[in-house]
């Protein structure tokens, strides 16, 4: 009887152990370690990836995108723009010569009388956006011809296929665009030899503000170049000076001028001499500051190789120009407020800096106000 008893013990222990060890062990529970810290400078290292377990390729499920969260209203990034204001300089010295080997230090820079930091400065390599505004008025039918000649020439000097582009108007009552914005000097050319006879009169003004708001959104140096004796006939009345000004400015066209007037009265009379009517002084007037006030010039030939020569000078002016970078301060409440603008160049007294006078603070749009 006891063997037996000991006997059912034996066998009940025994079936116990067995299955005691058939069940997994979990692993232990790892304790926290207070010592370590979340990295906040990561450096890529070369990664180890495990060897994937083929048994359980099947059953990894693909992992779920973490939600990137919205950033609330003290963590919002603040994106602050400012508009490029680009000045092209040209600086003459004393002989009347193009100075080109100035650098950035050499030149000061004021907005509103106080100095301004100047970011960058770029040689004429940046392209051009030109725009030609041909007057073919009655008024200046006598020297055509040579006019048109000297104009495909100038075209010819001054557009660089590579990276300029050029277009031209034509003006008397109304303004016409001839040839839009192109590289190809030939298509140019054709439209000038494509010019009606002179006809009407001349609402030069309105024309000036066309061809400023066809320019305006161009990216590139703006050139606007008006060959014109400079008389006004019918522009609009409300098409004023000061509104002509600052439309070019608005747009940043720097306007140089052919005035053809004496040129006409030369071919006319054969006098080397100009012509002092009040009309005449007026016109000049205007095309002095229009030019003076976007950093152009004006040229008056009095005959066939001055005429010529004016326009190699406006074209050897843009090759040597300096383009001025600067990047004002947030002006996002003052659209429209106009800035003067001086530029000199330090240490240096003989040296003439032909700029524009100033611009006028872009009125921002979208900005959610």
């Amino acid at each position: 009887m006891k063997l037996g008893l000991i006997s059912a013990i034996i066998l009940v222990t025994a079936i116990g152990a067995a299955a005691q060890s058939a069940r997994v062990k979990g692993s232990p529970t790892p304790t926290p370690n207070p010592n370590l810290r979340p990295s906040v400078i990561f450096i890529p290292t070369a990664k180890t990836e495990a060897k994937p377990d083929p048994s359980r390729a099947r059953t990894v499920p693909s992992p779920t995108p973490t939600p990137v969260p919205r950033l609330n209203d003290d963590t919002q990034v603040v994106k602050v723009e400012s508009t490029l204001v680009p000045i092209p300089i040209s600086v003459i010295d004393s002989q009347g010569r193009a100075v080109t080997n100035l650098r950035l230090e050499d030149f000061e820079l004021k907005i509103d009388g106080q100095p301004a930091q100047i970011s960058q400065v770029f040689r004429s390599e940046s392209p051009i956006r030109l725009a030609m505004l041909f007057d073919n008025s009655s008024s200046v039918a006598v020297a055509r011809e040579f006019e048109k000649d000297a104009a495909v020439k100038f075209f010819s000097r001054v557009v660089r296929p590579d990276r300029d582009l050029a277009a031209l108007f034509s003006v008397a009552d109304r303004t016409q665009l001839e040839q839009p914005l192109t590289r190809d000097v030939s298509m140019l050319v054709r439209a000038i030899e494509g010019f009606p006879q002179p006809d009407g009169a001349t609402a030069l003004l309105d024309g000036i503000i066309k061809v400023a708001d066809y320019m305006k959104d161009v990216e590139g140096r703006r050139v606007i170049v008006i060959v014109s004796d400079g008389e006004d006939t019918i522009s609009d009345l409300d098409t004023t000076l000061e509104k002509v000004t600052r439309r070019l400015l608005q747009a940043d066209c720097q306007v140089y001028v052919v005035k053809t007037k004496d040129f006409e009265n030369y071919k006319r009379t054969g006098l080397r001499q100009g012509n002092a009517n009040i009309r005449v002084l007026d016109a000049e007037r205007r095309m002095l500051e229009i030019s003076g006030q976007t950093g152009g010039a004006v040229y008056s030939p009095l005959d066939e190789s001055e005429l010529n020569d004016a326009f190699n000078q406006i074209s050897a002016e843009l090759s040597d120009q300096y383009i001025l970078s600067y990047y004002p301060d947030s002006d996002a409440d003052k659209g429209g407020e106009f800035r003067s603008i001086s530029v000199t160049i330090k240490g240096k007294q003989n040296m003439t800096v032909r700029t524009r006078k100033g611009y006028y603070v872009p009125k921002r749009t979208g900005l959610g106000m």
